[in-house]
């Protein structure tokens, strides 16, 4: 099964999930807590004062006490069945989060003895003063500095910038920092932060002191919501005083029915399954959501930030030219840097190898005749290479090899030099190879830009969304790799707090963003970004940090995302004129049984037939809890995305859920009056 698989069948079908979510159903009765969601705050008082009354007239022997605990009962299970929405909301995205956490308490490292040897401990284990050992293939376990030997480290997913540092004892180049990782050689690490005090920390803090702005369709809906119900509160409230006027004044279980009826109660209980549905989805995609809100905020981003390592770029640089000197042919360069790289076991050096084997034709040959000693890659020489029979051929970076070869009075060629030049101006890393103290020519490195990435951007800009790379590369760099990808604009040598402040400026604008990354010094701004991204193969604070996650590591998933946004949107946007509409077929069961007895002639409006003011109301306040479950499969499934315009949708919401909404109580409605009649309960 896949990762998402299992997540998926873990988080959206465990039992204690589920028991959970009933238990939570009846503690988000707390009135501080559904106040949250006003319409099904006023419904949970409507049940409230149903039940007070139910009981005094059970106590005083007064009222109908069937009809009276039938309208409570149905009141409650409007509340509930909405708080066991939400609470599954809640409980899987508790449950997925704690899923991606769970990697903090497996790092593992070795803490040396006084006597030398080493044990194995977590990493939370780690005090200020422990020293470390950490090899090549190994991840720093915490922040600290090296006071023995010097490494080539990775420290992409922490700094943004794809080229490995060289870190050794002494200086000012001696400083570490936790989930960086050792590429080569073997340092000793006094470690310098307790827990709670390390560079991870410190971006969670900045994570926890971020927020999230509440996207317009959200703010618009609410708005909407809040002015609905405080309107047919007022109407409701001052209707009894003309009701007691009239001769007729009304129970208390009838005003509540005939409020709780009016306000939009069918979207106020299907907004969490419409997000759940949301994050389901996105599972089906390999994209763990934390929240339906962060699906539905996806709908409306303007703007895309993405990391550049390893979310546009693949974040090794590989082999991608060979540049030889004059008189030299490209295939005696081939030859020779495929021989300095053979104990090179790099990213770069293996790339090297595999360029040369795919472009010459150059592949493994017999060396043992030649007695070949290989000099593996170092962080001290920086060079890797062969000695065999007399001659010694040497890769590595180009000020090493200028001073290798001088050492025998040679000199890099003025031709190689200006290549060098144009390779990191173009924000490549450039190599040179030679071959028993001569120059034979340049490799150029660059930071491959992952595939169809270019095509993807087309796209999302033609969804109106604008791109920007953010990475901590220098300008040159970052410039050749925008116009590579094909991104609107980049941020070159970004910092956690430059991310963050960009994030702010575009949302000051009105603007939605999104971010991807996937280091930790992402995680800042993937919190404050209106839907954040998280790449799976990035770092636990990322993963934190971000409102989603995506599993295959692929920045270019959010154009799914954002069309999962968008069905979202206009699921609920037909589920809330659905609503809305079926207040029209309520007003023709309730108005007319209300004051039936008072104005007789007001049965000419019982367009339905309804066979008693008992029945009619009742009818209609369970229409209105059970109408809310018959929806949940629409609220699952989704309304089908177009990219149509907005009249377009507005007249197409009209014609189908306005006018189902309209015309959908009737029948339901009749339906019920019947069978409670039938039935004899009323």
């Amino acid at each position: 099964m896949s990762s998402a698989g299992q997540i998926r069948k873990k988080s959206f079908g465990d039992r204690k999930i589920l028991s959970g979510a009933v238990v939570d159903s009846f503690v988000k009765l707390d009135p501080r807590t559904i106040v949250k969601n006003p319409v099904m705050f006023v419904v949970e008082v409507g049940a409230v004062l149903t039940t007070v009354q139910l009981v005094w007239n059970a106590v005083h022997h007064a009222g109908q006490i069937g009809f009276g605990l039938q309208i409570s009962l149905w009141l409650w299970f409007t509340v509930l069945f909405a708080n066991f929405a939400e609470a599954m909301a809640e409980g899987r995205g508790k449950a997925q989060a704690e899923t991606l956490r769970k990697a903090r308490a497996e790092t593992e490292a070795r803490r040396l003895l006084p006597d030398g040897s080493t044990e194995v401990i977590v990493s939370s284990a780690l005090r200020a003063g422990d020293e470390v050992l950490v090899c090549a293939g190994e991840f720093i376990p915490g922040d600290g500095e090296v006071i023995e030997g010097v490494a080539s480290v990775d420290e992409s997913a922490i700094t943004g910038e794809s080229a490995p540092v060289i870190r050794e004892s002494g200086g000012d180049r001696s400083a570490v920092t936790g989930g960086t990782r050792v590429l080569s050689d073997e340092i000793r690490v006094r470690i310098t932060s307790n827990p709670g005090e390390t560079f991870l920390d410190r971006m969670i803090h900045l994570v926890e002191g971020a927020s999230r702005q509440k996207t317009p369709n959200e703010i618009a809906l609410n708005i909407l919501l809040a002015g609905l119900t405080i309107i047919f509160l007022l109407a409701v409230v001052t209707l009894q005083p003309f009701a007691i006027y009239a001769g007729a004044p009304q129970s208390i279980f009838v005003l509540v029915s005939l409020l709780v009826c009016l306000i939009p109660t069918t979207i106020g209980g299907l907004l969490s399954a419409i997000g759940i549905a949301g994050m389901d989805r996105l599972i089906q995609r390999n994209v763990i959501a934390m929240s339906g809100r962060a699906v539905e905020a996806s709908g409306d981003v303007d703007v895309l930030l993405l990391d550049k390592t390893g979310t546009i770029t693949l974040g090794n640089r590989q082999a991608t030219a060979l540049h030889p000197c004059p008189n030299i042919t490209e295939v005696e360069l081939a030859s020779a840097a495929q021989l300095a790289s053979l104990a090179d076991e790099t990213p770069e050096g293996r790339s090297i190898v595999v360029l040369v084997k795919e472009k010459y034709g150059l592949r493994g040959r017999e060396l043992a005749a030649h007695n070949p000693t290989f000099i593996p890659f170092s962080a001290q020489t920086r060079m890797s290479g062969v000695d065999m029979d007399v001659h010694e051929i040497r890769k590595g970076a180009p000020e090493t090899i200028a001073k290798y070869v001088a050492e025998r009075g040679q000199e890099v060629p003025a031709e190689i030099l200006e290549i060098v030049k144009d390779i990191s101006n173009a924000g490549g890393t450039p190599l040179l190879v030679s071959q028993d103290r001569r120059v034979l020519g340049a490799i150029a490195l660059t930071d491959v830009v992952k595939g169809g990435m270019r095509e993807r951007f087309d796209h999302l800009r033609a969804m109106g969304i604008r791109t920007m790379m953010i990475t901590g590369d220098n300008p040159l760099t970052a410039a050749a790799i925008a116009r590579e990808a094909g991104v609107d604009d980049f941020l070159a040598e970004a910092k956690p707090e430059d991310k963050m402040a960009l994030i702010r400026k575009e949302q000051a604008k009105g603007k939605l963003v999104a971010m991807t990354g996937d280091g930790t010094n992402d995680a800042p701004a993937l919190a404050q970004a209106d839907v954040g991204v998280a790449m799976n193969t990035g770092t636990q604070a990322a993963k934190e940090a971000g409102n989603m996650v995506d599993l295959d590591s692929n920045p270019t998933k959010l154009i799914e995302i954002v069309e999962i946004g968008k069905q979202l949107l206009i699921t609920r946007g037909a589920l809330t004129t659905f609503s809305v509409a079926n207040d029209v077929a309520k007003y023709f069961a309730i108005i007319p049984a209300m004051f039936a007895g008072a104005f007789p002639q007001l049965g000419i409006l019982n367009i339905m037939r309804l066979r008693t003011p008992e029945s009619a109301i009742l009818s209609a306040v369970i229409f209105n809890a059970l109408i809310i479950i018959a929806l949940v499969p629409l609220a699952l499934r989704g309304v089908r995305y177009r990219p149509v315009g907005a009249a377009a949708l507005l007249r197409r919401n009209l014609l189908l859920y306005g006018a189902g909404g309209v015309i959908a109580p009737f029948f339901g409605i009749k339906l019920i009056d019947v069978l409670l009649t039938y039935a004899g309960i009323v």
